[in-house]
């Protein structure tokens, strides 16, 4: 596994503010304290104490021995992690949680003056700042027969060539029902992962599929869907 999954344990504990992971005496000493518990059993390599400190949610994605050995085989990134948690006590702990809804989409809230607040942006209906995330938005504006916003996702060499009624034409024409069974397909299959090269990248998904990608003007569109 990858210098990710290392930091995702970082990031699950921070997330769900920590608490619907611990365990033991650590249960109701709050998220401060549980994140120095989990930054002392980095430290101290007692990865199996450091995992019963991770969410239900966590731990029911990531069995114990995959999570220990990943650890072991990330030392360096792990005593980065602990020695960054060390260093996060001087600044303030910010609890949040994630919900994710729709087709992947995810609603990021804060605790805010004792109460919950959103923190998302509510107004990225359509953001293309990632290929996945360009492709959730290619999915949901042709479930929304948005046709002028999924010009937004044509490259700059065939754009000329396309508008809002040619769209709509592609879309639902002659061919509408093998589009519609590629976009269920698709939207089935948000969560494939996707492989960066530079300004290009692809994601396979079925049994012989391939999506690819373009960074164009600072933002990613699809090249090809299959």
């Amino acid at each position: 596994m990858q210098r990710r999954f290392v930091e995702a344990s970082l990031a699950v504990v921070l997330a769900l503010g920590v608490m619907g992971g611990a365990t033991g005496c650590h249960r109701n000493k709050g998220p401060t304290a549980t994140l120095d518990v989990y930054g002392r059993a980095l430290r101290n390599k007692d990865f199996r104490a450091a995992y019963e400190l991770m969410s239900t949610s966590f731990r029911s994605k990531v069995s114990p021995e995959d999570y220990i050995r990943t650890m072991r085989e990330n030392a360096r990134e792990v005593d980065e992690t602990a020695q960054r948690l060390n260093e996060g006590k001087r600044g303030t702990l910010e609890v949040s949680a994630e919900f994710e809804y729709g087709i992947g989409d995810q609603m990021r809230l804060v605790q805010e003056g004792g109460g919950w607040r959103i923190a998302s942006n509510p107004l990225a209906f359509y953001e293309q700042s990632t290929p996945l995330g360009a492709l959730r938005s290619f999915v949901r504006a042709y479930k929304l027969q948005r046709w002028d916003v999924m010009l937004r996702f044509v490259p700059n060499a065939y754009r000329e060539k396309m508008d809002a009624p040619k769209m709509m034409a592609q879309f639902t024409g002659p061919s509408r029902e093998n589009i519609e069974l590629l976009m269920n397909a698709l939207e089935q299959n948000l969560d494939e992962p996707v492989a960066v090269h530079g300004n290009e990248a692809s994601m396979r998904y079925g049994d012989k599929f391939e999506v690819k990608f373009l960074k164009e003007d600072g933002v990613w569109k699809l090249k090809d869907l299959d």
